[in-house]
Parts: C-alpha cells; structure tokens; sequence
C-alpha cells in the first residue's frame, strides 16, 4: 500500500509556470493537433492544456467548443445527474476571506442543525424528488458531537423513508480528515468525499487563508491521499475559481490528478468548477481577485471536459440558469437544483440569511427538470455505480472507453420516470414522457429491449430498478 503523502511538492509550481509562458502562441495547427488528439479520448498533458487555455481567436474557440461537446456526448451522452446540498451547520474555526462562514464574520447567525432538524430537511428534500444528497458542513463541529456529529447526521439521512421517496446515496464536503477518520466515514456508507483546494496558488492560498487549521496547504493539498487510504476511492476536487489565475489553476489541478493516479492508480470521480459568488460579510467574494468572465468561464470547463474525460464535472447553483444551460454540452455531467446553502434552508426557504454564498439560479427542481429536458438532456437521479461496486478503478474501466453510458442510459431514464410518475408537474410529466421515448428510439434494439422492461417495472409501481 502506498504511504500516505504529507507534502503538495507535487505541485510544481515552476513547471506551471514555464507551461504557461511557452503557450503563448496562436499557432493554429498546434491547437487542432491537441483538439484531434484530444477526440481520442485518452486526455491531455500540461503542455497541451496550457495551450488550449492562451487560445483567444473565434474560430479556434468554436473548434474547442466542438471538440468538448463530442468528448462530453462519447463519454456521458445526454445525462445530467441531479443533487441537493444539504447544510447541516455554518460552524468554522478558520477565516477565509472569501467565505461567509468564516469564524471573524459576525454578520453570519452560527446554526448546526439538531437531528431532527437534519431529518426534516431530508423529507423536504425527498418530498421534491430528490434522490442524492451532498452534506455539506463548516470545518467545525458542535462541542458536544465533533465529528461523530457528521456520522450522525449520515445515518439520519439514510434513515428517512417517505412513500416512494428516500435519499440513495449521501456525498459528503467537510474538512479533510485523518486516515482514521476517513475510515469511520467510509464505513458510513458515502458515496463519494468532496474537498475542494479553493486554490493551488500557495502565495494566494497563504493571502486569503488567515486563521485556523486550513492555512496548512500541505495538510489539505493531500487530503486525498489519506481518503484513498483509507479506502474511499470516490473522491471529488475543486477550485474556488477568481482567487488566481484560472489558468494556472487548471495547469495545477492536472497535477494533482495525475498524482492520484501515481499513487493509487485512479484520479478523481468528479471536478466541480465553482467562481466566487457574494457572501455576507466578505469583500472580497463580491470583488475577486482574479475574475473569470462568462467567455472565460466556458473555456475552462470544456478545456476540463478535454484534459480529463472520464470525470464528471459538477455545476452549482451559483451560476445562472442560462450559463447552467450554456455548459451543459460542454462537459457538465453533474448539477445541484433547487439548492440553500444555509442550514435549515429548505424549512425556511431563506436563500441568503446564514448562508455561504449567493445563488446565481433561484429555479425549483422541477422547474430544472422540465428546462434540461426540454433542451434535449436526461435528468438523472441514479446511484446505481456505487451500490453495485462500480466504483474508483472499475468505475474508470468503464468510463475512460465510453462504456458507462450503457449502464447509465437505462438507470437515468427509469429513474426520471419514477420521479415524473412520483413527483413530476403535469407540464413536466408531459415534457419528460415525450423525453424519455425520444431517447429509447435512439437506442439500439438491445438496449431499447432491456431499458423499456426496466421502465415497464417502474410503471407497475416498482422502484430503485438498476441496471
């Protein structure tokens, strides 16, 4: 077994430097060798994606913007799985300029959610149709609790069932974690642990990181090494992009994944792409320090979709509906819908009050639903890989060849049938039907056959149908 990392050398920030500095070039011919390279499948290297991000000229651009959209169709088709945030506290010891929770904000009212409170948030949730959940909590926990308080609140989730409803899988964001803890974790039955580095720049990450334990970029940068030996092998990155430059970041994040791959033979299973959105009591989340325009904002995520393939890409509610619509084909196989970032927020329907950050799309999820389906994607609520073991390497196995959209496909449209028929507006019914037979007729006859028994049970009133 491979011995846990505690330094983050592996991010070099030379290397990234000179990557950056040597692809400031407009050879056209270069690009469409990476792009044509990049339709293979099998990912870009740093060089590469450093030259994809200096790419300015419009016909380049619309080249890029092709060329992700058939990598994103070859891998993912037309799947977009839906989730909810779940806050179940705002408590923090650290003071991250950028972030409302931060432990100096005392414009922010401090909750951790009782677990009552956690429970009835969840039937909330469910009661809208929702099927997956991310726990999200500040990097601090009740006095009283400390981290069992997240074990707990795991279990409370899993423990509600309401009629056809219940939550399948539980991914968790909270601090990075000791081996042993991410042990107790594992065996609370998550799906995949998310930790996002906000940012891989150490200057910017020493600036903006003031207090508490998260100041220790090393401790963070290889909180994924520890999870993996710990044997979460689902795990999710991220950048918080607008602290540097987003260049750099994506350069840097590349790093990061091929040392997973190094040492544990698996990268990540997702890559959210959050910007800096307003937050109570900070500055500098309404003024980033390095803004990433819409233009530029849609280049990196199809850059992402290009360099890394076989990862899913998470789009939150803090960006708005049209740009949501706008990076779907680009490479966004994941996104959050009807979302509160405070806890307590689904009781309370506050959207602001107590929360992390400002939203950028307001929509409920049926609403989300009706608009991805009328734009010709499916909405997904399937868990199906992490309950049968498709997972880390056999996940990859799958994915990196385009297979896993055989088992998604089916698992996505019988789960969007269950919630048209258990929770779906009348209009969405009528959208999603329409939907879901367009997509059978696309299929070949041995996939139509096995996915319209599938729907055949879920009809009969049967559900939680996998494939």
């Amino acid at each position: 077994m491979t011995a846990v990392v505690e330094s983050g050398e592996f991010i070099d920030e030379v290397a990234i430097d000179e990557a950056m500095l040597a692809a400031s070039t407009k050879d056209g011919a270069r690009v469409r060798e990476i792009l044509a390279k990049a339709r293979e499948l099998h990912g870009l290297d740093m060089d590469e994606v450093a030259v994809l991000s200096s790419v300015s000229d419009p016909e380049l651009m619309a080249e890029l913007f092709a060329a992700a959209r058939e990598v994103k169709e070859a891998i993912y088709g037309a799947r977009l799985v839906l989730f909810a945030p779940l806050y179940i506290s705002n408590l923090c010891n650290n003071d991250c300029l950028y972030c409302a929770f931060r432990v100096r904000n005392k414009e922010l009212k401090r909750r951790a959610l009782t677990q009552e409170e956690v429970r009835h948030e969840v039937e909330l949730l469910v009661d809208q149709g929702h099927k997956r959940i991310l726990l999200v909590a500040g990097e601090s926990y009740p006095k009283d609790g400390g981290f069992q308080y997240v074990l707990d609140s795991i279990k409370t989730i899993y423990d509600v069932k309401r009629g056809n409803g219940e939550i399948r899988r539980v991914n968790v964001n909270v601090a990075p974690l000791g081996v042993d803890q991410f042990r107790e974790l594992k065996a609370s039955g998550i799906g995949t642990f998310q930790l996002f580095q906000e940012t891989y720049h150490r200057a910017t990450y020493g600036a903006v990181h003031v207090g508490g334990k998260k100041k220790d970029f090393d401790w963070r940068v290889t909180g994924m090494h520890r999870a993996m030996e710990a044997g979460i092998d689902d795990v999710g990155i991220g950048v918080l992009f607008g602290l540097a430059d987003w260049r750099y970041e994506i350069l840097a994040m590349l790093q990061h994944i091929h040392e997973l791959e190094r040492a544990y033979g698996v990268g990540p299973h997702t890559i959210s792409v959050p910007r800096l959105e307003p937050a109570s009591g900070s500055d500098m989340a309404s003024h980033p320090p390095q803004p990433v325009g819409d233009v530029d904002f849609r280049k990196l995520v199809a850059i992402l979709r290009l360099a890394v393939p076989y990862t899913g890409m998470i789009l939150s509610t803090r960006e708005t509906a049209n740009l949501r619509s706008e990076t779907f084909a680009l490479g966004i196989s994941q996104i959050s819908a009807g979302s509160r970032t405070n806890p307590g927020g689904y009781e309370e329907d506050e959207e602001f009050d107590a929360a992390q950050f400002q939203l950028g799309d307001h929509r409920s999820l049926d609403e989300v639903i009706r608009d991805i389906s009328e734009l010709g994607f499916i909405p997904s609520f399937c868990t199906a890989c992490y309950r049968l073991g498709r997972t880390g390497m056999d996940f990859m196995d799958l994915a990196k060849p385009g297979d896993i959209k055989h088992h998604c496909d089916p698992n996505a449209l019988s789960t969007y049938l269950e919630y048209l028929l258990d929770y779906g507006a009348p209009e969405t019914r009528e959208v999603g039907e329409a939907s879901i037979a367009q997509k059978i007729a696309e299929m070949d006859p041995i996939r139509r056959a096995h996915t319209e028994k599938m729907l055949a049970q879920v009809r009969e009133g049967k559900r939680d149908v996998l494939c």
